[in-house]
């Protein structure tokens, strides 16, 4: 069976059992419990926590900085504190009455969950179980949906993950290419007993972002395919009302805000959490995902009934709790929710369970050695400071590895000859690498992503769109204006990950002017760019699969790629070389101007 249809079809069955026993007993169960005249009618409160975004944060611990997290707002992450949240409230409320689940992006984002994805790997034979599968089963997950960097480090990594979670990975919107059947399971329902009444039955219904298909293209292309989360919900809502849920809550993999990021999934919305409450009766809440923005309550009217969603976003990393206070009331024989408020908890307030400390110190231990291998000696600090709007050599040190890796993928073969540029962002303002001993950690905060290399032909004329298209990050400033860089950057909300260098040409980029007009004096070696030429671009993956939107990459043809982490390659060439000198890869290539006057 195709993507591993046949756990799937075995946790279907397994759930549609319970779902099916729950049901043959609820008849009489319900005679019982009909309200007699002068007795209130029975009542029963439920709570569902949730997190999201968790991206391999176990503890309070910045493994870039080898030290304790901190930010300017005194957070604090990891699920080791959601863990002791999640104890208080179970407490509070009664384990019985409480669902914990997570709305997805688990298992990449940290040094943590690289190195047990590709140095100490959990799909070797006899390999260990990832850290998060380890957390999230000793807190007591019921459910989690997929996230889309759930598939960044391809199908068997996931699947092994799956294997290893006491909990389902739900994906409503997650199918099959081939069958169009889902790949993973769409929904759970979990029985909650009420004496006197029949059990409560909660419907929890996982949906994912549609943008995973072209982010992670290399891995689920032909494989599995993502249609939009309101159609989807559309489908499953109705099944599971008609199977006998009395609440429906949905774990989405989406933001609320109706966006999407600059095209990217066209034609299906990003970040639709709210559209689906807004658009699908039968849904009482939603836990929200992806955007990685904190929504203590969000209340979105659903236009078919006029009833009332409550959806809630907790803060990324296990820096926040969601919770859901849930009143329902049994008349008429069926249980009907009367009420739903969502809040949060904060991570900041609590210790860490010395449980889930105890569970991962020595895999946490591991990670910490790794990534203070000595690998380098850099000759001067290099800083991402000013590289948003700065021609930075830290960066320049990313567009120099990657051409030296596509160069040599690509000597002898019939594209040798051509010029290869590289393409790279300002992925973090706090980026260093100090002088002096250079480590694995100082290059992984360089570049924080998992993205992998690929090399793509482009024409001059192609380019000269790039880059006119990744300009448009610059807001607008007059030339007698006073320049602020807190706002110089950032236009239209897109972020610093959608603003790139190219290496291999020099060139201004004039913010007085408008967007599509600012690329000025554009040349290679010297000379004005040849709208013929033919380059090869060394790009991520995210870029090439047309992530971020720019003109022409992701339907440019692919001439190579590879599935080492750009960020490994990295690491090796400072280790060829043994010493980090700047002078060895850093140029100024381009430079802010307002009508041709530099600045800075």
């Amino acid at each position: 069976m195709p993507l591993n249809r046949r756990k799937f079809l075995k946790k279907s069955a397994v759930t549609g059992a319970g779902v099916a026993l729950a049901g043959a007993a609820a008849a009489p169960a319900a005679q019982a419990a009909e309200q007699k005249p002068g007795r209130p009618p029975k009542r029963y409160s439920l709570t569902v926590l949730g997190t999201t975004d968790l991206h391999g944060h176990v503890f309070n611990w910045d493994y870039f900085k080898d030290a304790e997290y901190s930010d300017a707002k005194g957070n604090a992450m990891g699920l080791a504190r959601v863990s002791t949240l999640v104890n208080q409230i179970r407490q509070e409320k009664g384990r019985r009455n409480t669902l914990l689940l997570d709305a997805g992006d688990t298992i990449q984002g940290t040094p943590l969950t690289y190195y047990f994805a590709k140095v100490d790997p959990i799909t070797a034979k006899g390999g260990p179980v990832h850290p998060m599968a380890q957390a999230m089963n000793a807190i007591g997950y019921d459910a989690a949906a997929l996230g889309n960097h759930e598939f960044n480090y391809g199908i068997e990594t996931l699947r092994k993950f799956e294997d290893q979670c006491r909990f389902p990975l739900l994906g409503a919107n997650a199918l099959d290419a081939k069958t169009l059947k889902p790949a993973f399971p769409p929904y759970f329902i979990k029985k909650f007993q009420v004496p006197g009444a029949p059990p409560v039955k909660v419907a929890v219904l996982g949906l994912t972002n549609p943008g995973i298909a072209i982010w992670d293209k290399a891995y689920v292309q032909g494989k599995l395919t993502f249609p939009g989360l309101e159609e989807q919900a559309a489908k499953w809502v109705p099944k599971l009302r008609s199977m006998g849920a009395d609440v429906v809550v949905v774990s989405a993999h989406s933001g609320s805000s109706g966006t999407s990021s600059y095209g990217d999934q066209l034609p299906y919305v990003e970040n639709s959490a709210a559209l689906v409450a807004q658009q699908v009766p039968g849904i009482d809440a939603i836990l929200v995902g992806h955007a990685h923005v904190e929504i203590p309550e969000l209340k979105v009217t659903n236009t078919a009934t006029g009833k009332t969603v409550v959806l809630s976003e907790p803060l990324c990393y296990a820096e926040r709790l969601s919770v859901f206070d849930f009143e329902l009331v049994f008349e008429k024989g069926r249980w009907t929710v009367e009420s739903v408020a969502a809040s949060l908890r904060d991570a900041k307030t609590v210790a860490d369970d010395p449980k889930i400390t105890r569970l991962l110190k020595d895999e946490h231990a591991l990670v910490v050695e790794y990534v203070n291998q000595v690998v380098g000696t850099a000759t001067a600090t290099l800083t991402t400071v000013d590289a948003r709007y700065k021609d930075a050599p830290i960066i320049d040190l990313i567009t120099k590895v990657q051409e030296d890796v596509v160069k040599a993928a690509l000597a002898g073969t019939a594209y040798a000859s051509l010029p290869v540029i590289a393409q790279a962002s300002p992925f973090s303002r706090t980026s260093e690498i100090p002088a002096g001993e250079v480590t694995i950690r100082d290059l992984s905060g360089l570049y924080v992503y998992d993205n992998t290399l690929v090399a793509k032909l482009l024409s001059g004329a192609q380019v000269r769109a790039y880059l006119e298209y990744s300009a448009e990050y610059f807001v607008q400033t007059a030339a007698d204006a006073v320049v602020d860089t807190e706002k110089l950057t950032n236009a239209g909300g897109r972020p610093d990950y959608n603003y790139d260098y190219v290496s291999g040409f020099s060139y201004d980029i004039d913010i007085a002017q408008a967007a599509g007009s600012r690329i000025k004096n554009l040349t290679c070696n010297g000379a004005a760019l040849d709208d013929a030429q033919q380059f090869v671009l060394a790009v991520n993956n995210y870029r090439a699969n047309g992530g971020g939107a720019f003109p022409h990459v992701a339907s440019a043809t692919e001439v190579w790629s590879e599935s080492t982490e750009i960020r490994t390659r990295i690491a090796e060439w400072v280790t060829a070389k043994g010493v980090l000198d700047p002078a060895e890869f850093a140029s100024v290539d381009w430079k802010l101007t307002r009508n041709g006057t530099p600045v800075f």
